[in-house]
């Protein structure tokens, strides 16, 4: 029986129990579970499974019959609606959370990486780990020596390599080889195999060729177990499962029938990569871009407030309103020392008239100066400069988001901080100079006429008390621009945080997160704690000056009012210039710095031509992915690009996208280099699917229609794509059937869902070039089968490269190029290459031993 230790904690994940000598048995009893955003669609309909310490369980079904849910459930993302999961005989509800999550290894079927050194993301997986921890990790899961910037297979064997630094008693893996290639696959596959022993394995999988060696595979159909056993068992039931096995097989019926040419010759590939060792001890091997929203020449204050002139009758107005604002304190000067004169009449009935007769001027004056305040040009500048900024940035190329410091957080902070000091170069900026010129101008002549002596001695106080003023703003102007930096990545980091909240959580980072956030703000407390003081300082000295001035001019006024001036001219001249010279003070000191507000096509036939095309991606310019590829496409026809992970495949497609240009070479379309096709038109007749969709928080009517944004998509149009896609039929029995949300990056449905989706989206575009970067990865046997099937009728007529790990899926492809090194080693058909005994022989029999 296991000890149980109890530990309080302030943290709500670091309170309950701990398993001291944790044994890792796992059953879940009568569990009911749907997700709280969709009550009406059940996933789990009273599960029972047990699952027995140190065994390998794999989870088969097709795509959202609740694999995946298990595996959250296990991690308790969420708790079920009825029934229990337990641990070692204790009900997960009781656990420690943190404690719970740091026992478990989680490979998920999209992998999330986080804007940090290779090294870095799998530390996160056991922070104590030291440099020789990572390097091994990284080596069992044939992710030594890899660089940044990874795509697809790299990306899922760091993540592997995360999971495994950890030395986990439950291994959760969701589709973990999914995107591998045959021979990483391979290796990676036993590198499980062997982290697992000792541990609770379970395995989601829709390759069942992967999951044959499991101590028990469970079949599960509507939310339920329907079958459960060995490999051997299960096929002699010819079931559930015999099904899902024969399916599987059906699809690759071509590769059995040409195992004769199997031999045992292992592929063999050329790696020339960074060894890991480097990368671990580098911080950062991101190059500088000279594209940068904020660089380039920077915008004058006449050009900015050129782009303000649409409101031009409310700047007019708000000029006016500043000119009435400016005069308003003289103004008040003016009427208070009249008020003050009344007092020296000898008829109390005639006091009480005069008071009132002024009291009444200054509420109109405070009337006037109320209605003068609004001004609203400065905001719809705002939102125009939003509206601009936002574009610029969609419109920029993929390398600009490469760069480290233009992640989503840091983007997201100048979308809404930069913006909004624009503003201080045109609207309440420009408005406070007005109305500083109308003080000082109209304070300096009210204080001429009543008596220019005691004027010019108010006047001398008045640089003084500016000045202040000034180094007080020009401080905090200088303590804004440099915490800017520090604001845009602690922005990031929580932007990263939250959208990857999944991963952090499985990861048991929380904390780990929370404590980066702070660390970015320390710089910015500390600058702004001793600007304050600063400010603080500077701001009183201001003030005080303001005393001395009126020390000053009261001692003087009376000598004055001895020869015969009257005493409330005194206080009329004084307060004209003393508190105008204030208000100037502090208008420049609270309104937004200025400073910072300055810097603050044709029809398509669809032929592909790749000429000598070499490239290096912009962040690892040493690292050449691409070496005088050349490959043509015709019209119609399918390609296929086949090869180990990280040889070029995903750039040939990013090319045709033009997400980046050539280093060297070029890239036609219809015999036009696309530099000299208009993006919009050469993107708008490309339909592609990647290995890892995105999905946005619309409806999935809008998702699908977002394939094709230059009209209004019909719903039959978008059925249609659905159905192409096999899909039409799960959207259907959704109560909200087509307008279901789908949630924050369609975290609502499984993977195969998702990747169907995508295929819909791309099909109701009619493209005429279709990119499939493994489209049918994430699918299982049955439906893997009906959207191949799909695709190959999409293709009818278009030209179509494929991109593909398992060779059964692009056999019928017109041509078959494998890349290796950065060129083309062999092409051909099929039967063609399997003919020469070469690369593609060798990756085809490595597949189908």
């Amino acid at each position: 029986m296991s000890s149980i230790t109890n530990r309080s904690s302030t943290s709500l994940k670091a309170r309950g129990e701990k398993i001291d000598d944790l044994k890792g048995n796992i059953t879940l009893k009568k569990v009911h579970f749907y997700y709280p955003s969709r009550k009406d669609v059940p996933i789990l309909q009273g599960m029972d499974l047990e699952i027995k310490s140190g065994d390998t369980i794999a989870l088969v079904g097709m795509s959202g019959c609740g694999k995946s849910t298990v595996v959250q459930l296990i991690q308790r993302f969420y708790d079920p609606i009825e029934g229990e999961v337990h641990l070692d005989g204790k009900n997960l509800k009781h656990l420690d959370l943190t404690w719970l999550r740091n026992q478990i290894g989680v490979v998920g079927q999209e992998p999330v990486l986080f804007g940090t050194t290779m090294a870095e993301n799998i530390k996160y997986g056991n922070p104590d780990a030291s440099e020789e921890d990572v390097i091994n990790a990284a080596k069992k899961a044939n992710a030594h020596g890899e660089g940044l910037n990874c795509r697809g297979g790299q990306k899922q064997r760091i993540a592997i390599a995360r999971a495994l630094v950890k030395n986990p008693s439950i291994l959760l893996l969701d589709e973990a080889t999914s995107a591998l290639d045959n021979q990483s696959e391979a290796k990676v596959q036993a590198a499980l195999d062997s982290a697992s022993k000792g541990c609770t394995t379970i395995i989601v999988a829709h390759r069942l060729s992967t999951i044959r060696g499991a101590n028990k595979i469970v079949v599960i159909s509507n939310g339920k177990v329907v079958e459960q056993g060995t490999h051997g068992e299960l096929m002699a039931l010819k079931s559930e499962y015999y099904s899902l096995v024969t399916t599987q097989v059906q699809s690759s019926t071509m590769a059995e029938k040409s195992n004769n040419y199997d031999n045992n010759d292992e592929v063999n590939f050329e790696d020339d990569k960074e060894d890991l060792v480097s990368v671990v001890r580098q911080d950062s091997v991101l190059s500088k871009y000279d594209e940068d929203i904020n660089e380039g020449k920077k915008d004058s204050v006449i050009e900015i407030m050129k782009m303000n002139l649409p409101e031009w009758p409310h700047i007019v107005l708000g000029c006016a309103g500043s000119v009435l604002m400016g005069c308003a304190m003289p103004v008040f000067a003016i009427i208070f020392g009249d008020i003050l004169g009344t007092l020296a009449l000898s008829s109390e009935e005639q006091v009480r008239e005069e008071s009132n007769r002024f009291i009444m001027f200054m509420a109109i004056a405070g009337v006037i100066a109320g209605l003068a305040f609004f001004y609203t040009a400065g905001e719809k500048l705002t939102r125009r400069i939003r509206s601009q900024m936002f574009r610029a940035m969609l419109n920029q190329e993929i390398s600009y988001f490469d760069r480290k410091s233009n992640g989503v957080g840091a983007l997201c902070a100048k979308l809404s901080g930069d913006a909004a000091s624009v503003q201080g170069a045109t609207g309440q900026r420009v408005g406070t100079i007005i109305q500083s010129i109308a003080t000082i101008v109209l304070a300096i002549t009210l204080s001429m006429y009543y008596e220019w002596r005691l004027g010019l001695l108010a006047l001398a106080f008045a640089p003084f008390i500016l000045l202040a003023s000034f180094f007080e703003t020009r401080h905090a102007t200088g303590a804004n621009n440099k915490q800017n930096d520090s604001i845009q990545q602690s922005t990031k980091i929580a932007v990263e945080g939250v959208s990857n909240i999944r991963t952090v959580a499985s990861l048991g980072c929380e904390q780990t997160f929370h404590n980066q956030y702070t660390t970015q703000l320390i710089p910015h407390y500390k600058k702004g704690l001793r600007a304050t003081h600063w400010r603080a300082l500077v701001f009183a000295l201001a003030r005080s000056l303001m005393f001395f001035a009126y020390s000053a001019c009261m001692y003087y006024g009376g000598y004055l009012i001895k020869d015969g001036l009257p005493y409330e001219d005194v206080f009329k001249v004084s307060q004209a210039l003393i508190m105008g010279t204030v208000s100037i003070a502090n208008a420049l000191a609270f309104t937004p710095n200025f400073s910072k507000g300055v810097e603050a096509a044709r029809n398509v036939e669809g032929n592909l031509k790749y000429l000598q095309v070499y490239f290096a991606y912009p962040t690892r310019q040493g690292v050449q992915v691409l070496k005088g590829i050349d490959l043509s496409v015709l019209q119609g026809k399918t390609v296929a690009l086949v090869g180990p992970s990280g040889c070029g495949k995903s750039t040939v497609i990013q090319l045709a996208e033009r997400f980046y240009d050539p280093s060297a070479g070029q890239v036609d379309l219809d015999e036009d280099d696309l530099k000299t096709i208009k993006l919009d038109s050469l993107r708008s007749h490309l339909g592609i699917v990647s290995q890892e969709p995105n999905l946005f928080n619309k409806t999935i009517a809008e998702n699908i229609a977002y394939g094709d944004n230059s009209r209004q998509v019909e719903m039959a149009e978008i059925i249609e794509a659905a159905k192409k896609a096999n899909i039409h039929n799960f959207v259907s029995s959704l109560p909200m059937g087509y307008e279901t949300k789908l949630g924050e990056k369609g975290t609502q449905l499984s993977g195969g869902q998702k990747q169907r989706i995508a295929i819909a989206r791309a099909l109701v575009r009619n493209p005429k070039v279709l990119l499939l970067d493994e489209a049918t990865s994430a699918l299982d046997a049955e439906s893997e089968k009906i959207v191949q099937e799909a695709l190959d009728n999409a293709k009818q007529g278009r030209t179509c490269i494929t991109i593909a790990h398992r060779l059964t899926t692009i056999q019928d492809a017109d041509v078959i190029c494998v890349v290796n090194n950065g060129v083309v080693a062999e092409m051909g058909t099929h039967i063609e290459l399997l003919g020469k005994n070469g690369l593609y022989y060798k990756l085809y029999t490595h597949q189908h031993k």
